[in-house]
């Protein structure tokens, strides 16, 4: 494809993929940017210093619209996102398309996008595809919240008005970066998306668009959960807990009585489980709740070419 065959003529757009160590998946996933059709974007690899040969691989691919960068470490999905947005920023992109490394785009998904942001004429805060999982089910990881206390239950036909999503196939135009600013880099992992994509849809109205469909290629089609969760999983979900505290406490006094009853809920569930290490996952839970009382992360801004002096 040309920059002819676009359907957005005078528009720029990146696709920002985040990867560590999955060159498999990601091979997958940057064909399946490729191959979109009737539209042009160009591919911005962030790749948190994976050590699977994932530059040898990048780096080879023929096609001028792939770039790489290396961030040199490995700084978690928040400061990877943070770090792709600000690229795509300070490179003059006008609308970006995040993804994670094992998302598959359908062939028509960013065009669809594409489609619904003529339909609205620009005004939305961003939009979000329908996430499936390989057998064609919803995706239970990554449904969108209608509400911030309430999931998706399903989609009909035409634009589904929610509050938050993930970063698996989320496109926004790049002057909302500049305005409402990056992804929290102290986030580290998980959650960052939640913030981000609620931070904006407090100002704007933000939608999924059913038409535009994503395959999320997962282990399994499972919400994370602490009760089963392996050893070396647990860092994660200390950073989940303390995040969590912080986005829902800008829901005032709802967000409180929500994470309250979410980590007592959560508590009961070790307790009752035949898991192991029962109070070091209670533990886990509620230090991370303590540490989110105490977390006041900045957020940063990424300047425009064209406001820069």
């Amino acid at each position: 494809m040309n920059q002819a065959d676009r359907t957005c003529p005078g528009q720029k757009i990146a696709a920002v993929v985040v990867t560590y160590n999955r060159k498999e998946l990601l091979e997958q996933c940057i064909a399946h940017i490729l191959n979109q059709q009737n539209i042009f974007c160009d591919v911005l690899v962030v790749d948190n210093a994976s050590t699977d040969a994932t530059a040898q691989y990048v780096q080879s691919i023929p096609d001028p619209r792939v770039r790489y960068r290396n961030t040199g470490a490995n700084l978690g999905g928040a400061d990877g996102f943070h770090f792709g947005m600000q690229w795509a920023v300070e490179a003059g992109y006008d609308y970006v398309w995040i993804m994670d490394d094992d998302c598959l785009p359908e062939a028509d998904a960013l065009s669809t996008f594409w489609d619904a942001h003529i339909r609205l004429g620009g005004a939305y805060g961003w939009l979000s595809s329908q996430v499936l999982w390989t057998d064609g089910s919803l995706c239970r990881m990554n449904l969108q919240r209608v509400t911030p206390f309430r999931k998706v239950s399903g989609f009909a036909d035409g634009l589904c008005a929610v509050v938050a999503a993930s970063f698996v196939s989320l496109f926004l135009p790049v002057s909302h970066i500049v305005t409402y600013g990056l992804p929290i880099r102290d986030f580290f992992i998980w959650a960052d998306d939640l913030e981000y994509t609620r931070r904006i849809s407090r100002k704007e109205r933000c939608y999924v668009v059913p038409g535009s469909r994503v395959v999320h290629a997962m282990a399994a089609n499972v919400d994370s959960s602490i009760v089963y969760a392996t050893p070396e999983r647990m860092n994660r979900y200390a950073c989940s807990y303390r995040n969590e505290v912080y986005l829902y406490r800008q829901e005032g006094l709802p967000g409180w009585l929500w994470i309250l009853a979410k980590y007592g809920y959560h508590s009961l569930r070790v307790l009752l489980s035949p898991t192991d290490r029962k109070w070091h996952r209670i533990g886990v839970i509620w230090k991370g709740f303590f540490r989110g009382l105490r977390f006041h992360p900045k957020v940063e801004y990424a300047q425009a070419l064209s406001t820069r002096s």
